[in-house]
């Protein structure tokens, strides 16, 4: 069983930055886990924002690439997002994400299915 708990979402004006923390408590280890973020406004399907394998190789949605960066401290059991140049657009529940595997591709931030894990969301809201 894996926990994820989420923190850091807030309020904030365009062009301006935050950062999402994840905190993963498993019984396996966090090597095994290929995380990601994933991004749900209102009356819209949950979609894929980046995501990051145990290897640090990442992959990012077309409409972050060059504002958020992803990373994780693996020896925290710790994954990050950091969002700058936000626009309203990315207005969202963001919620931490987890899969077992030591691949993580790209596919992933496509299939909200196939994540077995899910944290509780954290809300971020942009305004104009």
């Amino acid at each position: 069983q894996v926990q994820l708990v989420e923190s850091g979402g807030g309020s904030v004006q365009a062009g301006g930055s935050l950062k999402l923390s994840c905190v993963a408590s498993s019984r396996y280890t966090y090597l095994n886990l290929c995380m990601a973020w994933f991004g749900q406004a209102p009356g819209k399907e949950r979609e894929g924002v980046a995501l990051i394998g145990s290897d640090g190789r990442t992959s990012y949605a077309d409409s972050v690439k060059g504002r958020f960066t992803i990373s994780r401290d693996n020896a925290k059991n710790a994954l990050y997002l950091q969002m700058n140049s936000l626009k309203p657009e990315d207005t969202a529940m963001y919620y931490c994400a987890a899969v077992y595997g030591l691949s993580c591709p790209p596919v992933l931030l496509s299939s909200p299915a196939s994540i077995r894990y899910w944290g509780q969301g954290t809300q971020v809201t942009v305004s104009s």
